[in-house]
């Protein structure tokens, strides 16, 4: 029935130990017990009267606590925490009634703590706390124990109940009884057995207290029955489960020799059994898959090996799952393309609005499989910001072709083996996702989409872009190897759509081998349509309105694009229609009859404040800022520049997180600055005699490119002349020092953002005017675009601007 407790050392720790409880000096008790003693908290543990066991102390007040013990009458009171966590528990923090006990040892440990041991005494209640530091000192009042005079026989078969469960427990844990029960059978006192067995089970504190605080023997008694009884149905479980344990071991031993002996029986008599069945039917599964000449020869040879070897075997389980991957996956079998060129366009219509290109090309495809079916699958990626439809269109194109639609996240992937698999001397070894892939489409030809490829890392493990080389090459995937199945397997069927936000951190490598689509955001009008036809719809459908409960005009639809959402692609529209429609929702929930008719001027109180304004456009802008036009993943946006001159020496001084790029434009604006010092009549020592502090606002976000070289130029020629820069001026362009303006890209969606906020002219460079062509014509209409080939063309377009 003992139970050695082992704790951290940080806490105080307890060690219980059986004693000879029963002879402890009863003469002990009977001495005179002072009222005021310190006081000793502890943890995990509850002191019983007549315990005899060591105390682990380490903290500070304990062990002054049990230094003023020793050196008064070595009597202290031990109370156990509520909380094992409290390092320096207050009154609130302890049971009020505990055992006063005696030090009779004490030991210094080298660590500094002390371990002495304590004998219980008697229970105690604290009536009131003396003091709190430097350790605790305490009032207490003993509490007298109770005999039980004249016990009738309930109280006795109580008595013996407690002493027979406590044998059944020694019993089924293999302890020796003898000595234990004698100590037991010696005791007829019915608090003096409750606290003797209660001091040596397993318990928890909270259980342990409730027994201590129980005045009444009997009831005492009775508690410590309870948790006998509970305590032999786990020691009679655990039992159990070891008989288990063992039973089945020599019955695997026996079934071991029985099954070598019915082998070599059946060798006898040329019969096969049961596994030579399982064998024959794995074989003609095999044969009927139609596998290619080398896997054929691989999988046979797997299952000669595995027919040698016992199935009980490690060995064996690993091939069996081996030949089982060659069994699953697709070797032949396809799925017939929709060939009909007409219904093909018109479900990609249906799916998606706008996204010509894209439609075109999957067009062109379906043409070309039409005139020649042996053709290999094409490797699109589609590059666009989030929200743009990019993955939603590999199903659209999946549906179109008829075939079977896969999406495969690349996002994070830093292990090479998840693209080709772990070899099979791994345990646990498995294919990588391209074959995980092929199983789950069930044929050789579906559309599998690489999503987020941008996000691919590499590390220790290997690079998983390199291992896509292979997959993503029409010249070699048709005998891709896996290193779990180690045979060529024929990906040249399959039709890989890759997406991605940003080209920079594909490796050149693998973008050489996709045929890049760009995908660009969408204008206010085709959000609009878009918001019309799919998001609306499938909103009001997912919270269970219906269009003739909750209508939303096209008006309402612009309110919230240009209000609550700024961005390339749609998702955050969406979130704010399904914030609408559950709102509306609500009130259907509640009994209120549609329909409901949502207004511009209600989305305040749906929406809140709009988020984004045009107004956020300054009306007029100091000398030296210019309004720049940069393009990130996620679409393109309006960039303040700032210039400032200082009294100086001439430097520069460049802030707001510039890249290596940009601080180089600035370089160079500065270089083309002082080329026009005689045409701005400026003094022949100003540059040395001023600094310049050029700021980007939004100094946590990085900023990099040659896009802000010509606003570069502008904010400082602005600054250097003290003359503002019109505010609905808007531009973008790279320069070099001998004041060309060369291209940059993005320019669709720097139009797009300049629209959004309300800026009325753009210029662009020269060599970026057939990128118009690009933009909608009823968004041209909104903006003028005037392009430039030189930086002297720049400032007149700005001020002839402020002055119309």
């Amino acid at each position: 029935m003992s139970d050695k407790k082992t704790f951290s050392p940080e806490k105080e720790e307890l060690q219980g130990e059986n004693s000879d409880t029963a002879s402890a000096d009863s003469s002990v008790q009977e001495a005179e017990i002072p009222t005021t003693m310190p006081l000793l908290a502890v943890r995990d543990i509850v002191v019983f009267n007549y315990m005899i066991l060591p105390l682990f102390v380490g903290r500070d007040k304990s062990v002054q606590a049990v230094d003023a013990a020793l050196n008064g009458s070595r009597y202290i009171f031990i109370s156990t925490q509520k909380d094992e966590g409290v390092d320096d528990p207050s009154p609130e923090d302890l049971y009020t009634t505990g055992t006063v006990a005696m030090i009779m040892r004490m030991l210094k440990m080298p660590d500094g703590r002390l371990k002495v041991l304590v004998q219980g005494l008697t229970r105690a209640r604290i009536t009131d706390f003396v003091q709190h530091d430097p350790f605790d000192m305490v009032n207490i009042q003993t509490i007298d124990e109770l005999v039980v005079e004249n016990p009738g026989p309930e109280e006795e078969a109580l008595l013996r109940s407690v002493k027979e469960q406590s044998e059944k427990i020694l019993t089924l844990r293999g302890i020796d009884a003898g000595e234990i029960m004698n100590v037991l059978n010696a005791v007829n006192e019915h608090g003096r057995l409750a606290d003797l067995v209660a001091s040596n089970l397993r318990m928890k504190s909270s259980e342990a207290q409730r027994i201590l605080e129980s005045h009444d023997p009997i009831e005492r008694l009775n508690l410590v029955n309870s948790q006998l009884v509970k305590e032999v149905e786990v020691a009679s479980m655990q039992a159990k489960i070891q008989s288990m344990a063992k039973e089945g071991m020599d019955k695997a031993q026996r079934e071991y020799f029985l099954r070598e002996q019915l082998k070599a029986i059946r060798r006898e008599l040329g019969d096969k059994g049961g596994e030579g069945e399982e064998m024959e039917e794995l074989r003609k599964t095999l044969n009927a898959l139609g596998l290619p000449k080398k896997v054929k020869k691989e999988a046979d040879k797997q299952l000669s090996r595995l027919e040698s070897m016992h199935p009980d075997s490690s060995e064996a389980t690993i091939l069996r799952t081996y030949i089982d991957w060659l069994i699953d996956l697709p070797w032949k079998k396809t799925s017939k393309d929709r060939l009909d060129i007409k219904e093909a366009a018109k479900i990609l219509h249906e799916d998606h609005y706008n996204l010509e290109k894209v439609k075109e090309r999957i067009l062109e495809y379906l043409s070309v499989r039409k005139l020649n079916p042996s053709m290999k699958g094409p490797i699109l990626c589609f590059v666009g910001p989030p929200g743009v439809g990019k993955t939603s269109l590999g199903k659209s194109i999946a549906r179109s072709l008829g075939r079977k639609f896969v999406r495969m996240s690349l996002g994070g992937m830093r292990d090479e083996a998840e693209i080709r698999g772990h070899r099979r001397t791994y345990i646990g070894a498995m294919p990588g996702r391209i074959i995980q892939s092929m199983k789950d489409a069930g044929t050789i030809n579906p559309v599998i989409m690489l999503d987020e490829i941008d996000k691919l890392g590499n590390d220790f493990r290997g690079d998983p872009s390199s291992a896509l080389l292979e997959v993503l090459d029409p010249e070699q995937n048709n005998s891709f190897t896996d290193h779990y199945l180690n045979v060529p397997y024929d990906l040249s069927k399959v039709m890989f759509i890759c997406t991605a936000n940003m080209l920079d951190t594909i490796p050149s490598a693998l973008l050489d081998r996709m045929e890049v689509i760009r995908i660009p955001g969408y204008t206010e009008q085709e959000k609009t349509i878009i918001a019309r036809r799919y998001l609306l719809t499938r909103q009001i459908k997912e919270n269970g309105l219906t269009n003739d409960t909750l209508i939303i005009s096209d008006a309402v639809l612009a309110e919230i694009i240009r209000g609550y959402t700024r961005e390339a692609g749609l998702r955050n529209l969406e979130r704010e229609i399904g914030s609408i429609c559950r709102k509306y929702a609500r009130r259907v929930a509640e009994g209120k009859k549609g329909p409901f008719r949502v207004t511009t001027s209600a989305l305040i109180k749906l929406l809140g404040q709009p988020k984004f304004m045009d107004e956020e456009r300054e009306s007029s802008m100091p000398p030296g800022v210019a309004l720049g036009l940069a393009w990130t993943p996620y679409g393109g946006e309006i960039l303040h520049i700032e210039c400032s001159l200082l009294p100086g020496k001439g430097k520069l001084i460049l802030t707001g997180k510039l890249g290596e790029v940009m601080k180089e434009s600035a370089q160079a604006a500065l270089s083309y600055a002082r080329t026009k010092s005689a045409s701005l009549k400026l003094a022949d020592d100003f540059f040395d005699t001023h600094d310049i502090h050029i700021h980007v606002p939004a100094g946590a976000t990085p900023k990099d490119g040659p896009s802000a070289g010509v606003t570069l130029v502008t904010a400082l020629m602005s600054a250097i002349s003290n003359e503002p820069v019109a505010s609905d001026v808007a531009m973008t362009g790279e320069i070099t020092l001998r004041g060309r303006v060369m291209p940059v890209g993005g320019i669709k969606e720097k139009i797009l953002a300049a629209v959004s906020h309300g800026v009325k002219k753009v210029l662009i460079p020269a060599r970026n005017a057939h990128d118009l062509d690009e933009i909608p014509k009823e968004l041209r209409k909104r903006i003028t675009v005037k392009t430039v080939e030189a930086i002297d063309e720049i400032w007149p377009e700005v001020r002839s601007l402020k002055s119309e």
